[in-house]
């Protein structure tokens, strides 16, 4: 009998586009693709740990009733090295989903992409605790306070390779199924079909009661801290209503030079399968279109799983 092939799942960076990876992994799932290896970069790092945790659909449930109230979730550290904090924070978001705290522990092996700004190397990390790897790999300088992991600073790994498929060919899969969320490419079709299956969830969602208690109080605390956030903002930086803030600067800029070492990566290293959401619309911490966002990830996988089973099929 033949051994299955080994499939390997690259999960790029693209902060708010992000949920377009629960998407895609719903698609894949539906089709019993499997997958044995995850590679994640910053926000793909994040869905990937907690998709391998089995906690994928706690997350949907999570984002969708949040409904785009992430970034109140972080604590403003100004005048230090970056504008939010996210070690706390980032632990509340993980650990609402799952109890796991180590990579040994998860049920996927996952690899997660970080930069040494010193050196400016790309820094692979895939053992120890998930929750420091995970607040390298989100650093977006400027945005987020820098991590210490084994006496060095690390950021987030998009500054480098934002899509990392090297590293899932390093690990030696069969198949690379790379998810980049870069693409300049605005949906046109309103995913009708997709939107609809998505609201529904969401709608059911509302009606339930929450299960977790947490989520709960979580949920209430940060719709009024969203509000604060917002004013801490303005306040900081007494901008003219004409001039993009200081965020909107940064993450646009980073996103440009993303996408620009996006297509050079993968002319260099190409995947085997490249799902690319059209989420061109969506700038990077427009987390209030959730429902949109998981919806493309999930049509444009679907439209990627005839080539994913033939090359399964191949020997």
């Amino acid at each position: 009998m033949l051994q299955r092939k080994t499939v390997a799942l690259v999960l790029g960076c693209g902060s708010s586009r992000g949920w377009a990876h629960i998407g895609a992994i719903e698609a894949l799932e539906e089709e019993n693709i499997p997958i044995d290896y995850i590679v994640g970069c910053s926000v793909g790092a994040y869905v990937g740990a907690i998709y391998a945790s089995g906690s994928i659909k706690s997350l949907k449930e999570f984002v969708l009733k949040m409904d785009g109230k992430v970034f109140s979730y972080f604590d403003i550290v100004l005048p230090r090295s970056g504008i939010l904090d996210g070690t706390k924070r980032l632990k509340e978001l993980f650990t609402i989903h799952t109890d796991v705290q180590n990579f040994s522990e998860l049920n996927i092996t996952v690899w997660m992409v970080a930069t040494d700004p010193e050196t400016g190397q790309k820094v692979v990390l895939k053992s120890g605790s998930i929750l420091e790897a995970l607040r390298a790999s989100i650093s977006i300088p400027g945005l987020f306070a820098p991590a210490r992991i084994k006496n060095r600073w690390l950021v987030d790994g998009g500054l480098v390779d934002p899509v990392p498929v090297s590293v899932a060919r390093a690990i030696g899969a069969d198949i690379v199924i790379a998810v980049d969320l870069s693409s300049g490419n605005i949906s046109k079709n309103k995913k009708k079909r997709e939107g609809e299956r998505v609201q529904a969830e969401k709608t059911s969602l509302k009606q339930e009661v929450h299960k977790n208690e947490l989520i709960s109080k979580l949920s209430a605390y940060y719709e009024t801290a969203e509000l604060s956030f917002k004013s801490k903002i303005n306040d900081l930086f007494k901008k003219e209503a004409s001039t993009p803030d200081i965020i909107e600067t940064v993450t646009t800029s980073i996103n440009i030079m993303q996408d620009r070492i996006s297509r050079i990566n993968h002319a260099v290293a190409p995947p085997d399968v490249f799902i690319q959401p059209h989420l061109g619309g969506l700038k990077m911490l427009d987390f209030d279109q959730v429902e949109h966002t998981i919806a493309e990830g999930y049509l444009q996988a679907r439209n990627k799983i005839d080539d994913i089973k033939a090359l399964l099929e191949t020997e």
